[in-house]
């Protein structure tokens, strides 16, 4: 059986980031660059103001000298007439300076009356200036290909003329949930049957991480209806079913899957919770089956899909960060398989610890809610309470800090 470390790297040798796309820029927060992208002009496009005052040519004018006041220019104003010497023009901030002036002296260090300003101090040459190009210039690259475009790096691109960017897109994942005992929220229920909550959880941190969801709904236990669904599901870039990949008689997903072209990467990876979960792609749809039971379908979607969207999503490092924190309780001792402890995370004493949950089993609802991060445990003996370990960050906790 392969180990979650060789599976892993079958995922990463298998999912290839997706066709990147021309987009408008309004439209690509959140999203990866596919090429480095450049300025397409100076910023500042000019010469201009720093501060609300008077532009004037320097020359060497000692404290108490006054200058003529000769205009104004608000900003978004252009004046091609020479300000003369001995002159100056009141502006305001950003308005590009005028011929004739290289210097800027603040209202509120000069006096005006009649005409004219008093400069209380003598000034210095290209003060409160902001020169043309001082920040970016035109040709110059902002950013490398593979940045994810944040608020900040949308601003500098609008800034500098960026109005399209080529990007990747985000994934569209199809979910489809299996299993002839679920029905959708709000249905009646009869005895044996249970609320198909896995669409809900996964298609939320599906979202989370960025990704247009196609929800499929509920794929009974009949191979053809199930046939159906998951031809539907692999129109969308990624597929992810939940259930029906064990070894029960009407755990049919693989089957059916076979069928439709599927070529299997693995099935059954030493891993607890979430051992049989399935990888494997139809043409160049990758496709996970994750099980059916809540922690395991969940565990399995961030070891496993969580990385693959990353990596259609055009991501340089598909992982999620690991984080060393210190061991809050005690933890079962290891067992045959490598385990996933959920847990949440809190700041003492200058760093951060890790509370496992207290429910642990696979079919628990209540170990996800709240989580911030994953411990992977060995198989074999576990680190005791107090040891500094390293989880797999899934979210910070409110006010937390890497």
């Amino acid at each position: 059986m392969l180990s979650y470390t060789e599976a892993l790297q079958i995922v990463g040798k298998t999912v290839t980031p997706l066709p990147p796309r021309l987009l408008p820029l309004a439209e690509a927060a959140g999203l990866v660059l596919a090429e480095e992208t450049r300025s397409r002009l100076d910023l500042p496009p000019a010469d201009n103001s720093a501060m609300d005052g008077y532009a004037y040519g320097f020359a060497g004018q000692p404290a108490g000298d006054r200058l003529t006041v000769t205009g104004f220019i608000p900003a978004g104003a252009l004046r091609t007439e020479t300000v003369p010497a001995g002159h100056c023009v009141k502006i305001m901030t950003g308005a590009p300076l005028p011929p004739g002036c290289d210097t800027v002296v603040p209202i509120e260090e000069t006096e005006e009356s009649d005409g004219q300003v008093r400069l209380r101090k003598a000034g210095q040459k290209g003060v409160h200036v902001r020169y043309r190009g001082e920040e970016i210039r035109k040709g110059e690259i902002l950013l490398a290909a593979a940045t994810r475009l944040g608020p900040g790096e949308i601003g500098l691109l609008a800034a500098a003329g960026v109005a399209q960017v080529r990007v990747y897109p985000r994934p569209r994942v199809a979910v489809l949930s299996t299993g002839d005992e679920l029905v959708e929220l709000g249905a009646a229920m009869r005895p044996g049957q249970i609320v198909n909550s896995n669409s809900y959880l996964l298609t939320a941190r599906l979202r989370e991480l960025g990704c247009e969801v196609v929800p499929l709904g509920i794929g009974g236990d009949e191979p053809e209806a199930l046939r159906a669904l998951l031809q539907e599901g692999l129109k969308a870039d990624l597929l992810v079913t939940s259930g029906g990949v064990s070894m029960g008689d009407r755990d049919l997903v693989q089957e059916v899957l076979r069928g439709l072209g599927f070529d299997l990467g693995f099935w059954k990876v030493a891993i607890k919770p979430g051992k049989p979960v399935l990888f494997g792609t139809v043409a160049t749809v990758p496709v996970f089956g994750l099980p059916g039971n809540p922690a395991a379908s969940a565990a399995t979607l961030e070891i496993f899909v969580a990385p693959a969207v990353r990596l259609l999503a055009g991501a340089a490092d598909p992982l999620p960060p690991r984080l060393p924190a210190r061991l809050g309780g005690d933890i079962p001792a290891g067992g045959k398989r490598e385990t996933f402890l959920w847990g949440r995370l809190r700041w003492a004493e200058g760093g951060y610890c890790f509370d496992p949950s207290l429910r642990q089993g696979s079919g628990q609802n209540r170990s996800l809610q709240g989580a911030h991060a994953l411990l992977a445990v060995p198989a074999g003996a576990a680190p005791p309470a107090g040891e500094v370990v390293e989880v797999l960050l899934l979210r910070l906790p409110p006010g937390g800090a890497l």
